[in-house]
């Protein structure tokens, strides 16, 4: 066997794989995502009641995000946030210099005051994430994998932009586990690089439970 056969050999190996560790995940994410959906029905119902007791508006949202690819997904979350949140950002970020640096460089407000009262504890708890279980069955996101990146988030993804879209956006990632909000944004991408250079059953079964750890000790949530 000469020089060229064995690479050939080496290269499809890798590849079969990798095919074997993405039907995997696929599997497990319909699984998962079905069973716990339908487990999870009441704490939907009383989320929604509660969120829309609080604050007018949907109980549940959807917002454009980067999928697989760069491809377009839509999420779902529990709303969180007063129903103009897009348009009080703005504003935010255009009146208060301050405001406008801490976005820039984290893409969150540590302090912000679009947040309901109920979408604080929904926020700290990671309840409002739990929506993205349709998502996930419906095959735009994985249970792990990097979080679902905004549009106008492109430009200040740098060189880890290629990396991240060839993976499938996930509920639970590199990241959350590793610090998720007390991580800024440039280190959040790196994260997510080097997931896509990792991962692997044994690295996806290692991160989710971690994620139980970080959701119970609500660490990096706001």
């Amino acid at each position: 066997m000469n020089g060229t056969s064995i690479i050939a050999a080496l290269e499809n190996e890798v590849k079969n794989k990798k095919i074997l560790y993405l039907i995997s995940k696929r599997i497990f994410d319909i699984i998962v995502s079905g069973i716990s959906l339908i487990i999870l029905a009441p704490v939907f119902l009383v989320i929604g009641v509660m969120i829309k007791i609080d604050s007018k508006g949907k109980a549940i949202f959807k917002q454009k995000r980067i999928g697989k690819n760069g491809e377009p997904i839509y999420i779902y979350k529990f709303r969180t946030m007063i129903p103009n949140a897009e348009e009080v950002l703005e504003k935010m970020l255009k009146d208060d210099p301050k405001v406008y640096e801490e976005y820039t460089k984290n893409k969150k407000l540590e302090n912000d005051p679009r947040i309901t009262r109920i979408g604080n504890i929904l926020r700290k708890t990671s309840l409002d994430e739990l929506p993205q279980l349709l998502n996930i069955l419906n095959g735009d996101m994985s249970i792990v994998g990097p979080r679902p990146y905004l549009y106008r988030e492109i430009p200040d993804m740098g060189e880890h932009y290629n990396d991240i879209i060839q993976m499938t956006p996930g509920l639970t990632g590199l990241w959350q586990v590793s610090g998720r909000s007390d991580v800024g944004f440039k280190d959040r991408c790196k994260l997510d690089s080097i997931y896509y250079t990792k991962r692997g059953i044994k690295k996806d079964l290692e991160i989710m439970f971690k994620t139980f750890g970080v959701v119970f000790l609500k660490k990096g949530a706001r």
